[in-house]
């Protein structure tokens, strides 16, 4: 199995032939090119992911290269080799987008090393290439972002239901998009050229919000100084969208069952019989069963709303989601902000995966809303990130407190640490550590399967 793809820049043949044969041996597909002008056209149908240039060239230079590189294959890791002291020039290259440089005579074990690193750099940057052909295509829906199996169950129901004139009761947590998912099903339905109206129903006093549902005639109270429509009135021939409906009083629910049955009402305050075509989707983040058993909201009412039951599962149940919803806001925060941000660093990306967002999709549009703002470059870094998701990643990284640890902790400690400081490589890990590669590998596998939560905040005694 190739490793990866690397290209070798240098005008020296005997260093090319040296460091072709060290990485051949070790597995990677090598092409070789004498100059920049060489590089070029090699890079155009070899598609490298990492070019090692030598920094000091004649005709054109590794900074002139890298600035070339990153206009034709963005993707590629740039690794510069400069002599030792021309390291003034090598942190040039690193701001003009090199993801490495290493020192001549080069080391083999550190080459290799950096080689492995660049290359998850360059999975990753694949990867959100990916995910925003994603956002883009065939895992967007009605402006909803779910590749998971939880969220394209979701999307299948909304499709099948849409047509229908069956009142939905969509639930979920927090934060889990039921709005939109009403939306979506309005639009996918025969009713989509109609209106589609939103109520809050937890946002308004037991008065006001029998105005809002059925409208009012004049005189009906006090400042009524003119007929208004209510809600009801306003979706005739669309959607009703009826939000916290577990929060409405027990005088208004029963007033709503006699909507739903008899497609009928009288405004506040008047005896005219109004009738409406109105599909009502109605959502709550609260057991409407349990409330229903306590006494708390109508049995009667619950059915009516509850023909076709639309669960929506929480962000921790479709954590596939997360890199994919992460670069959705990213985009969408970068325009509306006008910032340049293009992408997230590895740190950034990990602490999003690992972060437990109990305010679901809600809770992560605006970490990245922030995040954006708060950033000041194309690559969107830790440090951008909201203080608690920060502290969360020092956290699941810190050292382990002995006594007081489990054996089990001491050695996810020691694995994930061992790992970080030799940039990834197990094969060096298992050596540094005196175990065997499998066991590093199967212990990674048990630790990326293991319920999300906060790691053991495990530091070391003095």
């Amino acid at each position: 199995m190739i490793k990866g793809r690397i290209l070798i820049v240098d005008d020296e043949s005997s260093a090319r032939s040296a460091l072709n044969e060290i990485l051949t041996d070790e597995g990677y597909k090598v092409r070789t090119a004498a100059d920049g002008f060489r590089a070029l056209g090699a890079a155009s149908d070899f598609a490298p992911d990492i070019v090692l240039t030598d920094l000091k060239m004649p005709g054109m230079d590794g900074l002139q290269l890298l600035a070339r590189l990153k206009q034709t294959h963005p993707e590629a890791g740039v690794i510069l080799m400069t002599a030792f002291g021309a390291i003034e020039s090598a942190v040039e290259a690193m701001r003009a987008g090199a993801t490495n440089y290493l020192t001549k005579p080069l080391n083999s074990d550190e080459l290799l090393l950096v080689l492995e690193r660049n290359l998850e750099g360059v999975a990753l940057r694949r990867e959100t290439r990916r995910l925003r052909e994603q956002v883009a295509g065939k895992y967007r829906f009605e402006n909803i972002i779910g590749e998971s199996e939880e969220m394209q169950t979701v999307f299948k129901t909304v499709r099948q239901i849409a047509p229908s004139r069956a009142t939905v009761l969509v639930s979920g947590d927090s934060g889990t998009g039921k709005e939109m998912i009403a939306s979506a099903l309005h639009h996918c339905s025969p009713r989509a050229d109609k209106p589609f109206v939103k109520l809050h129903c937890a946002a308004l006093a037991e008065t006001l919000l029998e105005s809002e549902l059925f409208g009012h005639e004049r005189g009906a109270f006090t400042g009524a100084d003119r007929r208004r429509l209510g809600r009801f009135e306003q979706a005739d021939g669309g959607t009703l969208f009826l939000d916290e409906i577990s929060e409405i009083s027990p005088a208004t629910q029963v007033k709503l069952l006699r909507v739903l049955q008899e497609h009928e009402f009288e405004r506040v305050g008047g005896n005219q019989v109004v009738k409406v075509d109105v599909r009502v989707v109605a959502a709550t983040n609260r057991d409407l069963s349990e409330m229903v058993k306590n006494g708390t909201f109508r049995e009667d009412l619950y059915y009516r709303l509850n023909v076709i039951n639309l669960r929506l599962p929480s962000l921790s149940e479709r954590a596939r989601d997360i890199p994919a919803l992460a670069a959705h806001f990213l985009l969408k925060y970068a325009k509306e902000n006008d910032k340049d941000v293009e992408r997230f660093d590895d740190a950034a990306l990990s602490a999003l995966a690992a972060h437990e967002w109990r305010g679901n999709v809600r809770e992560i549009e605006n970490a990245i809303e922030r995040a954006v703002v708060m950033s000041n470059g194309p690559i969107l870094q830790l440090h951008d990130l909201p203080l608690d998701i920060q502290q969360e990643c020092e956290s699941q990284n810190a050292p382990p407190r002995i006594p007081g640890s489990s054996l089990a902790e001491i050695e996810r400690y020691a694995i994930l640490e061992t790992l970080a400081q030799l940039g990834g490589s197990t094969t060096a890990a298992a050596k540094a550590l005196g175990i065997s590669v499998r066991k590093i590998q199967y212990r990674l596998q048990e630790y990326a399967e293991a319920p999300k939560g906060k790691a053991p905040a495990l530091r070391a005694m003095p």
